[in-house]
């Protein structure tokens, strides 16, 4: 009997935090999206999003509309385009950021473009490699609203002071508010806290968010 009672409470305790943990999880993603704390920072860095022979993606576009926006409130004086391409594209997610950052006012000195990640975690290790480089260590991460949290959370782990500044226009911005797309970052969140490394397949392809 005294057996069965610890059963049901460990039964009781692991649904609850079947329960009770994405509901969290979701919460802080909503936060995180929400009310951004946008902080001064070594360098603004780009995560990238679908490029279509050079030409930014709506997504895109937003990510790179609110970069420049920072960059001239003088949030950082560097700018990080992040981003591979995907197979048979014949440029980059980074070099058409960069292209567009540099042909819409941005110095050509001021805009680096790192080639490489088709996911969050590949283009974190990307960007902080090049940060290792300029000797930078903290970064404003410009990206969807619901993507700001697990983007930060994985600046961190890899060892940059990241702070997010959401995009306010686009397909994925807050004014076109997503269940699905809080649904899905909720999962990644969670496969990576998790997980690590390896749940980040969880649906985490950048020419999709």
């Amino acid at each position: 009997m005294f057996g069965f009672k610890i059963f049901r409470r460990l039964v009781s305790a692991a649904i609850l935090l079947v329960v009770v943990l994405p509901f969290f999880a979701l919460g802080k993603i909503w936060v995180a999206g929400h009310y951004p704390a946008p902080r001064k920072s070594d360098v603004i860095v780009v995560l990238g999003a679908a490029q279509f022979d050079g030409r930014p993606s709506e997504v895109l576009l937003a990510r790179l509309s609110q970069a420049k926006k920072a960059f001239n409130d003088g949030l950082a004086l560097v700018i990080i385009t992040v981003g591979s391409g995907a197979p048979g594209d014949r440029t980059t997610e980074a070099a058409a950021g960069r292209k567009w950052l540099i042909e819409n006012g941005v110095k050509v000195n001021a805009v680096i473009a790192v080639e490489k990640g088709r996911d969050t975690y590949a283009s974190t290790q990307g960007y902080v490699a090049e940060m290792k480089k300029l000797r930078a260590k903290s970064a404003l991460i410009v990206t969807d609203p619901y993507h700001c949290l697990r983007a930060i959370t994985m600046a961190h782990d890899l060892g940059v002071s990241g702070s997010c500044s959401p995009v306010h226009t686009g397909p994925n911005s807050l004014l076109n508010f997503d269940f699905h797309y809080l649904f899905r970052e909720t999962s990644a969140y969670l496969a990576y806290v998790t997980l690590g490394r390896k749940g980040i397949h969880v649906s985490d392809h950048l020419g999709q968010a």
